[in-house]
C-alpha cells in the first residue's frame, strides 16, 4: 500500500485535498501541528470512507528533528509513499519593520525549507518508476515581488523554482508540479483580506475544493507550473508586460492598506 503524504491537513485547503483524495480511495498520511485536529480529521474520513487507510503524525515543519521523526514514523511501519502534497504555508502580510525573528524563521522554514526537506524524504521512500508525484502549492504572489508581502512572495518563488528544477531532474521517474492559486478563502482573516482587495480579490478567488481538484489535474498531466483559475491566468499574462516599477508601486499602494498576521491569536 502506498500513501499520499499531505501537509497542512488540518487547514481549509489541506482538508479539501484530503476529501478529494479520500473520495478516490487513495490511502492518506496526514500531518499537521495539532494531534487533536488530525484525529478529528481521521475520524471524519473514517466515517465517510470506512475502507480507507488513514495514518496521522504530528509534525512541526519548522524543526528538523520533527521532520526526521515524521519519516521515522514511516520507516517503523514500512510505509511506502506514492505522492507528496505540500499545502502547509505561513502567509503573514505586513510592513517588514513589524517582523520579528520568529515571524521570519517560521515563514521561511515552513514555506520553503520544510517543503524541500519533505521532497527529499518522500523521494527516498517511493518507487522512482514514473508513478511518484510531488505537488507543491505555490502562489500567484510569487509572480512578482510583493511589497508588504515580501517574504511570503520570495519563499513561494523559491518553492516554484525548486519544483521546476526537480521536474527536469526527475523526468521519466517522477511527476513534479507547482500550482499557483490566487485568493483561497480558508480562514476568516483571508475572507476579509479578499474583500479589501475589491474586484481583483473577488475575481482571483477559488474555493478550496476547486483549487484541490484543479491542482491534482495539473499534476496528473505533469505540468511544471500551473496557474489556477482563468482570471489568474489572464492576470499573470497581462502583468508580465507591465514594467516592474509600475507593478511595485501598484502593489505597494494596495497591499499597504491591509494586514494579515498568521501569528495573530497564537
Amino acid at each position: 500500500m502506498k500513501y499520499t503524504l499531505l501537509t497542512g491537513a488540518c487547514g481549509g485547503l489541506g482538508g479539501a485535498f484530503a476529501e478529494v483524495l479520500a473520495s478516490r480511495g487513495e490511502p492518506l498520511f496526514l500531518t499537521g501541528t495539532s494531534a487533536e485536529k488530525l484525529q478529528k480529521k481521521r475520524e471524519e474520513l473514517a466515517a465517510r470512507y470506512p475502507a480507507l487507510s488513514v495514518e496521522t503524525c504530528v509534525c512541526d515543519l519548522r524543526e528538523e528533528a520533527s521532520r526526521r521523526a515524521l519519516f521515522s514514523f514511516c520507516d517503523e511501519r514500512d510505509m511506502r509513499l506514492a505522492r507528496l502534497v505540500y499545502v502547509a504555508g505561513v502567509d503573514t502580510q505586513m510592513a517588514f519593520e513589524k517582523y520579528d525573528e520568529a515571524r521570519i524563521v517560521t515563514q521561511a522554514r515552513v514555506n520553503l525549507e520544510g517543503a524541500v526537506s519533505l521532497m527529499r524524504g518522500m523521494l527516498a521512500r517511493c518507487d522512482l518508476d514514473g508513478t511518484a508525484e510531488i505537488l507543491a502549492v505555490g502562489s500567484m504572489s510569487a509572480s512578482t515581488p510583493m511589497p508588504y508581502f515580501a517574504l511570503y512572495s520570495a519563499t513561494k518563488k523559491g518553492l516554484e523554482y525548486q519544483c521546476m528544477a526537480l521536474h527536469e531532474e526527475f523526468k521519466g521517474r517522477a511527476k513534479v508540479t507547482c500550482v499557483l492559486p490566487g485568493s483561497t478563502p480558508t480562514r476568516e482573516d483571508i475572507v476579509e483580506n479578499i474583500k479589501t482587495h475589491g474586484l481583483f480579490g473577488r475575481l482571483s478567488q477559488k474555493t478550496p475544493e476547486q483549487v484541490a481538484r484543479a491542482s491534482l489535474a495539473a499534476l496528473s498531466k505533469n505540468r511544471r507550473r500551473a496557474v489556477i483559475g482563468f482570471w489568474n491566468k489572464c492576470l499573470r499574462a497581462a502583468t508580465s508586460v507591465v514594467p516592474m516599477s509600475v507593478k511595485l508601486r501598484f502593489i505597494c499602494k494596495k497591499w499597504s492598506k491591509t494586514e494579515k498576521d498568521f501569528f495573530a491569536g497564537k
